[in-house]
């Protein structure tokens, strides 16, 4: 898409990034989003968004790339994605009551498993995997979003902190301890992390509420940050859903087992 062939129109989404647009094409009347960038970081997480899913074959279970436009000196401004209407599954929960039924949890906690066997599959670990991240079609279909934290992995794990990033609440514990310890050496196994990610999704998908919100709220300490690290060195997993079935129990076990190696 070139400048001239689009029309911006409000905003439907906002990060530490930068602002999504709806768009609508001139020549041919489709919506799309445009995702820009507002500081040197977002453009670099833009860049990196575009790379990730310029070398990704298609899957329905992964946002669309429709292309790019470029500002002086060849930085990336704008990325064009496809449009999913029903927009995010915070926002999902959020228009029907608050959290979502089992049922609905299963459905789309299926189609992230098949969007992360995916990613993982050519190498790829999402590492910012949440609610504001998948989004979802007028079909049902949801979709893995938001590649600005994702990475390549050449072998199986990674060695330093400043390789992944991510949103802390949903942060795996090995992950968390290499972020607050940024001169340690550790090796992690991002696609594992990837996995305990997603069981905080689901946690956040049938209750509304963030993974770890009440151990924060019951902690002594009034830093948050604080007090995740203390979490992430001790032995607690975030509460389950209190109305899940026992294979939904048992799902979130296999994903929020503290051990990577056993995930």
């Amino acid at each position: 898409m070139k400048m001239g062939g689009w029309v911006k129109g409000k905003v439907v989404g906002s990060g530490s990034f930068g602002s999504v647009h709806l768009a609508i094409n001139k020549s041919n009347g489709g919506l799309f989003v445009v995702k820009s960038a507002n500081s040197e970081a977002g453009r670099h997480a833009l860049h990196n968004e575009f790379n990730i899913l310029n070398t990704l074959n298609y899957s329905p279970y992964i946002v669309q790339c429709l292309g790019t436009e470029y500002q002086h000196q060849g930085a990336i401004n704008n990325v064009f994605m496809e449009y999913m209407s029903g927009g995010s599954l915070a926002d999902v929960a959020h228009n029907f009551g608050g959290s979502l039924d089992e049922q609905l949890v299963r459905l789309y906690t299926k189609h992230i498993l098949l969007g992360l066997n995916h990613l993982h599959q050519h190498g790829i670990v999402h590492c910012d995997l949440k609610c504001k991240n998948v989004l979802l079609a007028s079909s049902g279909n949801v979709k893995l979003a938001d590649f600005g934290c994702a990475r390549r992995i050449k072998s199986s794990s990674s060695s330093s902190s400043s390789s992944c990033c991510g949103t802390p609440l949903w942060m795996a514990p090995e992950v968390l301890l290499l972020h607050n310890n940024t001169n340690e050496k550790l090796d992690l196994d991002l696609a594992a992390a990837d996995i305990w990610s997603l069981g905080c999704t689901v946690i956040e998908m049938a209750t509304g509420r963030p993974p770890w919100i009440d151990h924060l709220h019951d902690s002594s300490t009034s830093n948050p940050m604080a007090a995740l690290f203390k979490i992430a060195r001790g032995n607690a997993i975030p509460q389950f859903p209190l109305h899940f079935s026992k294979e939904g129990i048992d799902f979130l076990s296999r994903c929020l087992e503290r051990d990577p190696n056993k995930r």
